[in-house]
C-alpha cells in the first residue's frame, strides 16, 4: 500500500530571482520500504525531504501522504499529521540539552493525542536501541552515537508511519555510524518505513532502493541489487 505519492512536485524560491529547487518530481513509496534519497549538495534532496516530512510546502504538483492530499491541509492539520505520523532523525541530533534521555524521548507524546503510557513507551523504545542503562543520564553525558540512538528512539515513540533520517551518520565515527545503520536496517526488517537522506554511496547502499537527485531533478530510481548488510564487528576490526 502506498504511503507517499508525489507527481510533478515542484519547489521554487523567489528572492529577486526565481530558483527552482525541485522540478517535476514523481515517484511512489510503499509502506515498509527503505529508500535512500541521494545526491550532492544543492541537488534538491534536502528540499524534497522537507516537503515529504511536512516541514515545507510544495510550490506545485500533487502530494498524497497516507491517503491524505497534503495541499488541502492547513498549518495546524499539517503539524498534527507531522507529530502523529512522522519521526525525524537529524545529523545534529536536535536533542534538548540539560534534559534526561528519558524526557527527550517522552517529549513527542506530550503534544500527541496518543493516550499510551508515555514513560512506559519511552522506556520500551530506548531498550530497543540499547539505551535502557542511560534513561536518567543528561544528553551532555552521553556519546554522539548514543545521542543518535536517543534521536531514533524519539522518532519511534509515537509509532510513526515513516522515519526520516537526514544524514544520520554525518557527525559520527565509523563504528557509531555502523551501529546507527544497523538499527535502521533492523527497524525496516521489523516493518518500519525508512527514508534516508545522504550524499554517501556506502550509506545509501544500506537501503533497498535509491532515488538520485541532481540539480533539483530526480535522475534515477533504482532498487539496490547487492544491499549492504551492516556488520558492526567488521567496522570495529
Amino acid at each position: 500500500m502506498s504511503l507517499i505519492e508525489v507527481k510533478n512536485l515542484k519547489r521554487t524560491f523567489e528572492d529577486g530571482v526565481k530558483t527552482y529547487a525541485l522540478k517535476d518530481t514523481s515517484f511512489v513509496i510503499e509502506k515498509g520500504e527503505f529508500v535512500a534519497i541521494m545526491g550532492p549538495s544543492g541537488s534538491g534532496k534536502s528540499t524534497l525531504m522537507h516537503i515529504l516530512g511536512l516541514l515545507d510546502r510544495a510550490s506545485g504538483g500533487k502530494f498524497i501522504f497516507n491517503g491524505k492530499d497534503v495541499s488541502k491541509l492547513d498549518d495546524n492539520e499539517l503539524a498534527s499529521l507531522r507529530n502523529e505520523e512522522i519521526g525525524f532523525v537529524f545529523q545534529s541530533f536536535n536533542l534538548l540539552q540539560r534534559t534526561t534521555v528519558l524526557d527527550n524521548v517522552i517529549l513527542p507524546l506530550i503534544y500527541s493525542d496518543n493516550k499510551i503510557n508515555a514513560k512506559k513507551r519511552a522506556e520500551e523504545v530506548l531498550e530497543s536501541v540499547g539505551l535502557s542503562h542511560r534513561l536518567d543520564h543528561y544528553t551532555n553525558q552521553i556519546s554522539g552515537g548514543e545521542k543518535q540512538r536517543v534521536a531514533i528512539a524519539r522518532a519511534l515513540v509515537n509509532k510513526a508511519s515513516v522515519i526520516f533520517a537526514d544524514e544520520p551518520t554525518g557527525n559520527l565515527d565509523s563504528k557509531s555510524g555502523a551501529q546507527i545503520m544497523k538499527i535502521l536496517q533492523r527497524l525496516n526488517d521489523d516493518g518500519n518505513t525508512i527514508i534516508l537522506v545522504t550524499h554517501e554511496t556506502y550509506t545509501a547502499e544500506c537501503a533497498k532502493r535509491i532515488l538520485k537527485m541532481k540539480d533539483g531533478e530526480l535522475v534515477s530510481d533504482e532498487k539496490v541489487v547487492n544491499r549492504r548488510k551492516v556488520n558492526v564487528e567488521d567496522v570495529i576490526k
